[in-house]
C-alpha cells in the first residue's frame, strides 16, 4: 500500500538556483529517526542554509533543520545534527573528485518522498558572482516584459 504523500515535494530550497549554477543533480536517501520523518512529512524542515560534505567515504548533510515532532517523546534528536546521506560508493567518489578539484559544492535542492522513503535531491553547483545574479535578474525582467507585450498585442488583435 503506497503512502499518501508519495511523489510530493515536502521541502524546497528556492534560493539555490539564485545563488548557484546547478550543473548536475543526484538523488540520495536520508538516514532519519521516526520523529524526524514525521516532522518532515508535515513540512517542518529547512534546507536553505544546508550543505553536504564527504567524510571517510560517507556523505553527510549539515545545517538541515528539522523541527522536533510535537507528539514526540523527550528524546527528540538535535534539530541541526549532521544526517547521513545514502548514495552509491561510485557516486560518492565521483562527487569527491569534483568537489576537491573543480571548486564545486553540494547543495540540497529539495526533499520529497518516493515509495514511502524521504529522498534528497542534491545539486552539484558552482557559486554565482554578484554581477551574474544581476544579469540573470535583468534577463528575467526582459523576458517578463516581452511576454507582457505579446499578451497586450494578442488582446488588441481580438
Amino acid at each position: 500500500m503506497a503512502k499518501q504523500n508519495d511523489g510530493k515535494v515536502l521541502v524546497q530550497n528556492r534560493k539555490a538556483s539564485h545563488d548557484y549554477y546547478i550543473e548536475d543533480t543526484y538523488e540520495a536517501g536520508i538516514v532519519l529517526t521516526g520523529c524526524e520523518i514525521k516532522s518532515i512529512r508535515q513540512g517542518k524542515a529547512n534546507i536553505n542554509d544546508a550543505f553536504a560534505t564527504i567524510r571517510n567515504g560517507e556523505m553527510f548533510i549539515h545545517n538541515m533543520h528539522v523541527s522536533p515532532f510535537e507528539q514526540g517523546n523527550r528524546f527528540n534528536p538535535d534539530p541541526t545534527r549532521a544526517r547521513k546521506l545514502l548514495l552509491h560508493k561510485a557516486e560518492i567518489h565521483k562527487l569527491l573528485g569534483l568537489v576537491k578539484q573543480e571548486g564545486y559544492t553540494l547543495v540540497p535542492l529539495k526533499i520529497y518522498t518516493r515509495n514511502g522513503y524521504a529522498k534528497l535531491l542534491l545539486g552539484l553547483a558552482k557559486g554565482k558572482k554578484q554581477y551574474d545574479k544581476r544579469e540573470a535578474a535583468a534577463k528575467r525582467d526582459a523576458q517578463r516584459d516581452i511576454q507582457r507585450a505579446l499578451r497586450e498585442k494578442q488582446k488588441i488583435a481580438r
